[in-house]
């Protein structure tokens, strides 16, 4: 189930705790897998609103994807100051939105691709103006979804990254993911930075760093205290934090070598710097 109860604080913080223990011992990489702690280099306003099922910055913009039935969208936004600058609803307005990624240059041809959760259909936007220009099916559910600047890179929830041709979406190549010789379950939104797939576990403050040709895990980043400091704003601000404010949202700023990370109904994204990476070219 993609969506749990609504649970109240005190108790989603307690199964919160027992299912990040859950994930250590699916996937006992602690032991023998370095874990990172990002290190919060800026702070930026995040529209609390908003569901986030995936985040991509292209041409210096950030483009989210939400989800929730009826409430889905697929934005542009302006990093620093978090002002929505377009958006839109999926084509098909049962969709549950998932994952986004966007391939080549908004502007000169990119394109930014959508999942849905159940209805399996991906949507593909011209990147620059959100415009429908093709639409795909697959099996399965579609949780996250990232690019390597020639595929397209999906998750399901299961263990098992998938590569897809981006001019039909035919599957190709499979990897399970692993840690400690373990499959690590539940991958959701994904990234791909420094030759790695991030990706955030699902129901955990857990992102892993995962070799794409091997699909081991080759380090954690605990983002614990991203979690706490959001869950003490979102009070702050008036709402009490619910089971679903999970850790989702990984976006990497090539010109800075930082990732920026989110949540669903974060107000904030958080600009970090995590060991091994670095600006890109």
């Amino acid at each position: 189930m993609k969506r749990p109860p609504v649970l109240p604080l005190g108790l989603a913080l307690c199964l919160g705790l027992a299912m990040n223990g859950l994930a250590t011992s699916a996937a006992p990489a602690a032991a023998t897998v370095p874990v990172y702690r990002p290190v919060i280099v800026a702070r930026l306003p995040h529209d609390p609103a908003a569901f986030t099922e995936g985040l991509e910055l292209s041409g210096g913009v950030l483009y989210e994807g939400t989800g929730l039935d009826g409430q889905s969208e697929v934005r542009r936004v302006n990093v620093q100051t978090g002002q929505v600058i377009q958006s839109r609803p999926p084509p098909v307005n049962t969709v549950f939105g998932e994952g986004v990624s966007v391939l080549g240059v908004p502007g000169q041809g990119g394109q930014l691709f959508e999942l849905s959760w159940q209805d399996g259909l991906a949507f593909v936007y011209d990147a620059a103006t959100l415009r429908e220009t093709g639409r795909f099916k697959y099996s399965g559910e579609g949780w996250g979804l990232t690019n390597d600047g020639s595929q397209l890179i999906m998750s399901d929830g299961s263990s098992t990254l998938t590569f897809r041709d981006p001019r039909t979406f035919a599957a190709g190549r499979t990897v399970k993911v692993t840690a400690a010789g373990m499959p690590v379950e539940r991958l959701n939104e994904l990234e791909y930075a420094g030759g790695w797939v991030w990706a955030n576990i699902w129901l955990t403050n857990r992102i892993a760093r995962i070799d794409p040709k091997s699909g081991k895990v080759t380090a954690w980043l605990d983002v614990t205290e991203l979690s706490r400091e959001a869950a003490t704003n979102t009070i702050r601000a008036g709402r009490t934090p619910t089971f679903d404010d999970i850790p989702n949202g990984i976006a990497f700023n090539k010109a800075r070598g930082t990732l920026l990370l989110t949540g669903k109904r974060w107000p904030t994204l958080y600009e970090v710097r995590v060991p091994g990476l670095v600006a890109a070219p």
